[in-house]
């Protein structure tokens, strides 16, 4: 065990930390809740060590020291129990008495945390500059509408088509000859993005499921989640509650046993089939599940040994190629459902989007294509391709949706754009400005993490610990012990709050553009930006 006196090259002061703990003796009580709670053990109540400078009067004696033994709170500076500032020790204390505080000084901690010569991996999602689509304003309104009208009065209802869309003279030939059609789903058009079984919480996971499955049934919104790779519970395969939701398959190919087994036993197909290529927040990198959250129940549901880290391959193994892929995966998924089910791919926004589009607009079994920018993702990943990789989601978007404009597919194959929608919270907004820029629909994770269960990670690295199992909140946590800190029902309730909220802000932006019919997929002359570069990259307004 390290000696208290040792000093070693990884030893940090406190103040060399990012996240510094506060402590007010006077107010603490020792009631040991916040030492309970901190997911890191970052801080710990012990028995202290004081020494203290006893000065007697007059110059007959020297000073002496005096120590003195205590009782109380001390922050631990090694770079693994590094606090990561989720403050869940102020949210329990009774008397205020403790708080994290951000550092003043540069974090110094990052040149330490490769223990072992292995890089930091990181939950949260990646510390990038202001995000374009937050700069976009919506400039034209239509004058015969009324834009003051009250988003509570706009009575229209917002779907999406996901699915290939054939033209008329196609339909009626494809119906001829072999009276088969592409299977079409009328969706709403914010989509839950990819948060496996075993990313999430088994509470988290439920919560939203039930969520979605009241704003369907209830309040009539096609609301439609994806189950990201893992697979799901079998009592999920076997449900009526099945056909709201977005089965993904990737690389790794985990949960689906399950998935192939229950088949025959389906009440409901799936909304559709989400093949994972990549993800914009580590393009290059196949998923991980770190094997500390791989508990009995995530091992039995994957298949695979438990307290094993999942990783999955960056490529397909069995494809080598876009073409392969089209022939084999997507045809092969449409094949198993009888080809009633829509099957697309999902891939990082990278310069190579077009080329696996320019691909899918001659195969009719392809039903769209998911992009995924850069800004987002709350799995496992290295710093350095968090922060140095990919591609911002509204540029790469806008070219995918001219690119099918040249060639005439624009209202064939759906475009979903997701990555960093709605980071600063501006969810609504972010969402209509990649409407109008080409997408069909959006898909937010990170938003509905924070939304639904207040996940306490930010921007400037605060908590961002859902890759190794001890979210403070128990929404990414496989322990018992934390995952029982979050309610299914309060999430489901939050759930149908954002979604609802969400639905009245994209009335109120998209009504004033007289489209109240439809999405306006495309109409890119109603966005202005006070960035001249940024304009002429997007080919909008520019305005100032």
């Amino acid at each position: 065990m390290e000696s208290m006196g040792c000093i070693t090259p990884s030893k940090l002061s406190i103040k060399d930390l990012p996240w510094q703990i506060l402590w007010n003796k006077e107010k603490c009580t020792l009631c040991g809740q916040c030492t309970s709670v901190c997911p890191v053990q970052a801080i710990e109540l012990g028995v202290h060590r004081k020494r203290s400078v006893q000065v007697t009067p007059g110059l007959a004696e020297k000073p002496s020291n005096v120590f003195e033994i205590y009782h109380g709170i001390r922050q631990r500076t090694e770079p693994s129990y590094a606090c990561v500032g989720c403050g869940m020790c102020t949210l329990v204390c009774p008397n205020n008495a403790i708080v994290p505080m951000h550092g003043d000084e540069p974090d110094k901690l990052r040149y330490h945390r490769n223990a072992g010569g292995e890089p930091r991996r990181r939950g949260g999602r990646r510390n990038s500059p202001d995000s374009v689509l937050d700069k976009i304003k919506f400039v034209r309104i239509s004058m015969l509408t009324d834009p003051a009208l009250d988003a509570g009065r706009h009575e229209f209802e917002l779907r999406t088509l996901l699915g290939r869309i054939l033209p008329p003279e196609e339909m009626i030939k494809a119906g001829r000859e072999n009276g088969w059609m592409p299977p079409v789903r009328e969706i709403y058009p914010l989509i839950i993005g990819s948060m496996s079984f075993g990313a999430l919480s088994p509470n988290m996971w439920e919560g939203l499921q039930m969520g979605v499955s009241y704003l369907n049934e209830e309040m009539g919104m096609p609301v439609r989640i994806c189950t990201g790779e893992g697979g799901c519970p079998p009592r999920l395969l076997k449900s009526r509650f099945l056909k709201y939701v977005i089965l993904q398959i990737a690389s790794g190919y985990f949960g689906w046993d399950e998935i192939i087994h229950a088949l025959p036993h389906m009440k409901e197909d799936p909304c559709a089939i989400e093949i994972k290529y990549g993800q914009g927040a580590k393009p290059g990198d196949g998923g991980l599940l770190m094997w500390y959250k791989v508990n009995k129940l995530i091992a039995a549901i994957r298949g695979v040994p438990q307290g094993v880290s999942l990783p999955s391959p960056p490529t397909h193994q069995t494809k080598y190629s876009i073409e392969e892929a089209v022939a084999k995966m997507i045809q092969s998924m449409s094949m198993a459902w009888g080809f009633r089910v829509p099957v697309y791919p999902k891939i990082s926004a990278t310069s190579t989007s077009l080329a696996v589009l320019n691909n899918l607009t001659r195969n009719p079994y392809a039903a769209g294509l998911a992009i995924d920018g850069e800004d987002g993702g709350t799995g496992a990943a290295y710093n350095v391709s968090m922060d140095h990789m990919g591609h911002p989601i509204a540029s790469n978007l806008r070219d995918a949706y001219l690119n099918l404009v040249k060639v005439g597919k624009q209202n064939e194959i759906p475009l979903f754009a997701g990555g960093g929608i709605g980071k600063n919270g501006n969810l609504a907004a972010n969402a209509a400005a990649l409407i109008m820029l080409g997408a069909s629909g959006v898909q937010t994770g990170k938003y509905i993490m924070q939304a639904a269960a207040g996940c306490l990670g930010s921007e400037t690295d605060r908590c961002n610990i859902c890759n190794i199992g001890l979210c403070p909140k128990g929404i990414t946590s496989q322990d018992p012990r934390l995952d029982r800190r979050l309610d299914p029902e309060k999430v489901a309730r939050r759930i149908v709050d954002v979604f609802t909220g969400f639905d009245t802000e994209l009335k109120k932006i998209v009504a004033p553009l007289g489209r109240s019919t439809s999405l306006p997929i495309g109409m890119a002359d109603a966005l202005g930006i006070a960035d001249a570069h940024a304009a002429e990259r997007l080919k909008i307004k520019y305005v100032l």
